[in-house]
């Protein structure tokens, strides 16, 4: 392996190791739930650092959570954790009792609470030192709806999270640095500024060939293409030599009869 393909792979897999750390240091500062919001914005914003090569650390991650709670992530926390409530006793609610529609009305509810996750999520990520929460989740909540295929993303990364609890409890804390980091891919989808097409190489042009337009511009003036010469049954021609309109005349070739 060259040095530079293996700098690629050595900077990638950093990245992928501080977005596991970071899972972890999110699952702790998340254990009451309602510090759930603060701790993914504090995530993002670590990720956001790291791969920005500015400072970024444990302190730096504990400075921006105590921020994202005084911006309203204990009022965000406590309103997520009553609308999960909410949600998982509907379920409970229409797994016990055979109501009418109790089945459309349980997948709405599930919808609702997936809904509300990838808005939290979106929110999290956009959140910056001094941004009122207030302020974020309803934006959020119209880019969940208005952009499906980053919120298809933050569904994904949703599964992966899930999929890692089902295999291994362990697993799930580092995952969520995984979920978080499809969470900003999909934000920075809306955010990165367009790329512009690459201006055409002149070296991949033929040497003798040139553009119409430079062969139109170097024309001796009244002079015009002449139409194609009609094709001869059993005849063959070869250019060369001089003559003509445009410097070439036809010479026989074998087979040729005057």
């Amino acid at each position: 392996m060259s040095a530079r393909p293996r700098g690629r792979f050595l900077a990638r897999f950093e990245v992928f190791a501080e977005c596991l750390l970071t899972g972890v240091w999110i699952a702790v500062a998340a254990l009451p739930l309602v510090t759930l919001p603060a701790a993914l914005a504090a995530g993002a914003t670590h990720l956001r650092r790291s791969t920005g090569d500015q400072q970024a650390g444990l302190r730096f991650f504990a400075a921006d959570l105590r921020a994202a709670l005084r911006d309203g992530g204990w009022s965000t926390g406590l309103g997520y954790a009553a609308a999960l409530a909410l949600v998982g006793a509907d379920l409970a609610l229409v797994r016990a009792l055979p109501v009418p529609g109790g089945r459309p009305t349980a997948a709405l509810a599930a919808l609702a609470a997936l809904w509300l996750t990838v808005t939290l999520l979106r929110a999290a990520t956009a959140w910056r030192p001094g941004l009122r929460w207030r302020s974020l989740l309803g934006p959020a909540a119209r880019r969940a709806l208005r952009d499906p295929a980053g919120s298809l993303l933050v569904i994904c990364g949703l599964a992966v999270t899930a999929a890692s609890a089902s295999l291994s409890a362990p697993l799930a804390p580092p995952a969520l640095g995984i979920l978080l980091a499809s969470t900003l891919a999909a934000e920075h989808r809306l955010t990165a500024p367009p790329v512009a097409p690459a201006p055409p190489v002149a070296g991949n042009r033929s040497a003798g060939a040139q553009p119409a337009s430079h062969a139109a511009a170097h024309r001796a003036p009244g002079l015009r293409p002449g139409p194609a010469p009609p094709p001869r049954c059993g005849h063959s021609f070869r250019w060369g030599g001089t003559g003509g309109h445009d410097g070439r005349r036809p010479l026989p070739g074998p087979g040729f009869r005057a």
